[in-house]
Formats: C-alpha cells, sequence, structure tokens
C-alpha cells in the first residue's frame, strides 16, 4: 500500500484535493501558452499569402498601393518606432521623476495618494486620450509648440513644414502621457527592493541625498529601470486608438517629426474592414504578425530585466 493508501480518510480527501488544485492550476498555465500559440499559428496561417509573395523585400519596401498590388511595411515600421522613441524621450525622464520623489523624498502621508494618482493614467481607455488630444493638446502643438520648433530648431530639419497640429510628434506625446504610469509604476517597485542599509552606507560615508540617490538608489537598480522602460516601450509599440486619431495616417516616411505618419497598429485598425482582396488582408496580417513578434520579444526581454533585480528581494519597510 501507498502512504496516501495507509493514511487516515480526512487526509486522503486533503490530499486529492491538492492533487486536483495542483491540475487545475497547471491546465491553466498551459492554456496561457496554447493561446498565444494559436494566435502566432493564425497570425502566420493568415500572412502565408503575403509572405510568399513578397519575402523579407516587404519589411523594407516602402509602397503601399492596394490598388496595383503593391505592399512593403517599411512606413508602417519607421512610424511605430519614430512614435515609441518620441515617447520614451519624453516619458521615461518624468516616469523615473515621479518614482523616485514617491519612494525617496515625498512626505509619507502623500506616497499612496501621489502614487495611486499616477497608476490612475493607466486606466484610462485609450480613446479618452485620443479625443483629449484632438480638442486640447492638438490646438496647442498647431498654435504654440509646433510654431516654436519650426522657429528655433527648423535649421536641424526634424521641425521642417507647416504646423497642422497632426503629426508623429504630437503621437509621440500622447504615447508619452500613456506610458508615464507604467514606467513610474514599475520603477517605484524597483526602487523599494533595493536595500535600506545601501542608502545607510551612502549618508554615513558622507554622501549627499541627491548622490546617494544616484550612486546607492538608482545604481542598484538599474537593470529594473531598463526593464520598466522597455516595459513602456511595448505598450506604446501596441498602441492603437489613441495614435491613430492624431498620427495623420500617412504611409509615407519623412524626416520631419511635424509631417503624418502611420504605424502598424494603426493601419490595422484603418484598413483591415476596407481589405478588398486576399492579397491585401494577407499584408495586413503580415504586419500584425510583425508587431506581435516585436511585443513579446520585447515584453519578454523587460520582465527579465525587471526579475534580475526583484528577484528574492522584499520590498523595503522605509517607502511604505
Amino acid at each position: 500500500m501507498t502512504t496516501a493508501q495507509k493514511a487516515p480518510a480526512w487526509y486522503r480527501s486533503f490530499w486529492n484535493l491538492d492533487a486536483a488544485f495542483r491540475g487545475l492550476m497547471t491546465l491553466a498555465a498551459v492554456a496561457v501558452l496554447a493561446i498565444v500559440g494559436l494566435i502566432l499559428a493564425e497570425l502566420m496561417q493568415r500572412s502565408s499569402l503575403a509572405w510568399h509573395a513578397f519575402g523579407l523585400h516587404f519589411f523594407f519596401n516602402s509602397a503601399w498601393d492596394p490598388v496595383s498590388g503593391s505592399f512593403g511595411a517599411l512606413p508602417f515600421i519607421y512610424g511605430t518606432v519614430v512614435s515609441s522613441l518620441i515617447a520614451l524621450v519624453i516619458a521615461v525622464p518624468l516616469a523615473i521623476a515621479v518614482a523616485v520623489f514617491t519612494t525617496e523624498m515625498c512626505p509619507r502621508p502623500l506616497r499612496k495618494p501621489i502614487a495611486f494618482a499616477t497608476e490612475l493614467l493607466a486606466a484610462i481607455p485609450s480613446v479618452i486620450y485620443g479625443l483629449w488630444a484632438m480638442f486640447i493638446l492638438v490646438p496647442i502643438f498647431r498654435v504654440y509648440v509646433e510654431p516654436f520648433c519650426i522657429k528655433y530648431l527648423g535649421w536641424s530639419g526634424l521641425f521642417a513644414g507647416q504646423p497642422y497640429g497632426i503629426g508623429m510628434l504630437t503621437a509621440g506625446t500622447v504615447l508619452a502621457i500613456m506610458i508615464i504610469p507604467i514606467i513610474s509604476s514599475i520603477a517605484r517597485e524597483v526602487l523599494l527592493v533595493v536595500p535600506q542599509n545601501q542608502r545607510e552606507a551612502a549618508l554615513a560615508l558622507g554622501a549627499t541625498r541627491w548622490e546617494m540617490i544616484r550612486v546607492a538608489v538608482l545604481g542598484n537598480a538599474r537593470a529594473g529601470i531598463v526593464g520598466a522602460i522597455i516595459l513602456g516601450l511595448g505598450r506604446a509599440l501596441g498602441e492603437t486608438i489613441a495614435v491613430t486619431m492624431v498620427i495623420g495616417n500617412t504611409p509615407q516616411i519623412a524626416k520631419s517629426l511635424l509631417a503624418p505618419g502611420y504605424t502598424m497598429a494603426s493601419v490595422l485598425a484603418n484598413e483591415f474592414a476596407e481589405a478588398t482582396d486576399d492579397l491585401y488582408r494577407s499584408a495586413l496580417v503580415e504586419v500584425g504578425l510583425a508587431l506581435f513578434i516585436v511585443t513579446i520579444v520585447v515584453n519578454i526581454l523587460a520582465g527579465l530585466l525587471v526579475w534580475s533585480v526583484t528577484r528574492g528581494n522584499p520590498v523595503s519597510s522605509h517607502a511604505q
């Protein structure tokens, strides 16, 4: 007889429940992996026609002409990368500053309210950000920001053209506002796991408060902060509705940040319902496949970086 058979009846019932619970949790984990695999398989199957027609040239061709059957994803890749980089340039300093303030400098009674208010931005639907950008941000950029950039920075070529208020710069700014709570909240959790004795040791050696934060806190949390930034990048890469409303939706590659553009997510939202033939739909699905793979890779890298900092480290009690 096994150990479980020799045990009392009440113990055997608990053992069976534990085995059932373990099996249920395993099934749930496998189901998540299966869903991701099914999505990937479906995207690969639906994009096979475009893949056979264009091959790798699809990702380096800038022509997008459904009428003539010529498709290239380069303008959408360019628009996605540029708008996301603009978002990171704006959002990263602000998000890290908020995280440092709430963990190291903010009065204790205000820490949780400020952190909650920051994270609340992540709960706002993207269409609301798009509407707000259309009615508030676009007029401000058209009247004040873009004319200023054209006047003083137009020589660089990055701010050339007419101040329409709709374009890559506006889309990047909206994305920056949307990813600030993601970067800030993750960076805050990473900063909280930095051991308190690191701070005390730096201060004991005569470091100023800023030197303590820069060396002992930010230095130890560097990998986790990079992971938080990459997670924010993953959100920016896949954002759809808010960007679609303010980017201009023009499949072109322009040096100026004021020019309209297109992203991989935006072209799917705008044109998939209008696709008239199999090759057109297959090309759009291949764009979606590229976006899916890039997003998965970015999130895996970010998760690994955050895990490398937070593994086995309890949250420091000084910032609770």
